[in-house]
Parts: structure tokens; C-alpha cells; sequence
């Protein structure tokens, strides 16, 4: 009997679930007629919600998001890019 072990890492999917709210996010602002990157840098500079609209769900959807765990993910990103 062969007894594979499987893995499991939390990381891949909390990046995949961040990739996945900043890119709803992203459309959400853009079908609003608003700049979303500009949009996105005053929510995580100043953490106001009110830089993101309520259009789909997307305030709610980052503010789940811890905003340092988002900072550290798009570092992360940019540096092995």
C-alpha cells in the first residue's frame, strides 16, 4: 500500500482569493467610470472605504482583505514578476 502524502498550503489560496477580490474590485471601479488604480492606492494608502464604490459588492469584498496581508501580497507579486 502506497500512503502519499498530500499538501496543503493556505498560502496559494489566500493569494488566489486576494487576486481574485483585486480584480472585481478593479472592474467594478472601471464600470463606474472611476481610475481604479488610483482608486485602489488611496484605499490602501489611507484604509477609507469610501475610495471604492459599493458597486458589486466590491467595498465589502476589500475590506475583507487585511491591508497589510494585501500590501505584502502585491510586494510579493512585483518582486518575483
Amino acid at each position: 500500500m502506497m500512503d502519499k502524502t498530500m499538501t496543503f498550503s493556505i498560502g496559494d489560496q489566500t493569494e488566489q482569493q486576494i487576486r481574485a477580490t483585486l480584480t472585481a474590485v478593479y472592474d467594478a471601479l472601471k464600470e463606474k467610470g472611476y481610475n481604479p488604480i488610483n482608486q485602489i492606492v488611496g484605499y490602501i494608502l489611507s484604509e477609507d472605504p469610501t475610495y471604492i464604490t459599493t458597486h458589486n459588492n466590491a467595498r465589502n469584498l476589500i475590506r475583507r482583505i487585511d491591508r497589510d496581508t494585501l500590501l505584502q501580497s502585491l510586494v510579493k507579486y512585483y518582486i518575483s514578476a
